[in-house]
């Protein structure tokens, strides 16, 4: 069944004008929820709106929305005017720059979508894919939306483009708040042994559907039996050994994944390896939109 686009942006590249489609990215419904109920005959709770000040519940269709401009100080907006501030976002996503796209590290994505051609903007789609293959870099653009504006990255992805929300600088912590000791130097030997054990279990691609949520097919099981009527008990913590001698920790990993069928990773360059370094993020906000 095709997916349902749930929105649509117009890319604006130079002069070019790209409409497409936005669909998710993720599947939803698979996680386990749980409803509050009465202890007392385990009907379902409602969730109620208490006023502060009168302490009366208030129905829905009584309630406004507000900002609160100071401690205890709200102005109010009507639904017109709720409406005029959405209406801020253009749903268009003004291509800026170019980067490489090793330079987008992990870190910075928080929200991905898929972009499909809407209708007449099938060449200059597959047009703008096709460049950014044969340069080497991903597009980076402004994205006003829900009242918002975004960072965004567009990349080739399959036979199409996909497009990440980026967060903003201010919004990433630095690495240097974590707090990290002085590392100890490590020996060759220590060294050639973890290569050894990481070659092991290295793969040339990346199969994502070989791994399984464990501990929500367990808690399903265990959900079935209490249906059932038995009752359930958690099971002992596993202990945790402490590594004492780690060279022998190292000795005895290796030759504990056998795989006849695996092929090796490519090892690759240090500097090719390491993702690129996030610096420490300024106080202000990076301005996403050029004025």
């Amino acid at each position: 069944m095709p997916a349902r686009s749930i929105g649509t942006a117009t890319i604006s590249f130079g002069l070019v004008s790209i409409p497409t489609k936005l669909y998710t990215t993720n599947e939803t419904g698979s996680d386990i929820h749980f409803n509050m109920l009465h202890d007392a005959d385990n009907a379902r709770l409602k969730q109620q709106y208490i006023c502060t000040q009168c302490n009366e519940v208030v129905d829905r269709d009584h309630t406004v929305k507000g900002f609160e401009h100071a401690k205890g100080q709200y102005v109010v907006f009507s639904a017109d005017e709720l409406k005029a501030l959405d209406a801020v976002a253009t749903q268009a996503i003004a291509l800026e720059e170019f980067v490489p796209g090793t330079a987008v590290d992990p870190l910075w994505v928080e929200k991905s979508y898929y972009l499909g051609p809407d209708k007449g903007g099938e060449r200059a789609y597959k047009l703008l894919r096709d460049a950014m293959i044969e340069t080497g870099l991903v597009g980076i653009a402004s994205y006003a939306a829900r009242g918002k504006q975004y960072i965004v990255s567009l990349r080739p992805f399959n036979e199409g483009l996909i497009m990440h929300q980026l967060r903003y600088a201010d919004e990433v912590k630095s690495w240097t708040e974590v707090p990290l000791p002085d590392l100890p130097e490590l020996k060759p030997a220590e060294l050639g042994l973890a290569k050894q054990i990481i070659q092991q279990i290295a793969h040339e691609t990346f199969a994502p559907e070989k791994y399984k949520d464990d501990v929500q097919e367990r808690m399903r099981e265990l959900i079935a039996k209490k249906v059932e009527g038995e009752e359930i008990t958690a099971a002992p913590e596993a202990p945790t050994g402490k590594v004492i001698d780690l060279m022998e920790a190292l000795k005895a990993s290796l030759g504990m994944t056998k795989d006849a069928e695996r092929k090796p990773a490519a090892a690759s360059s240090p500097a090719a390896a390491a993702p690129a370094a996030v610096e420490d993020a300024p106080k202000k906000k990076a301005a996403s939109k050029k004025k």
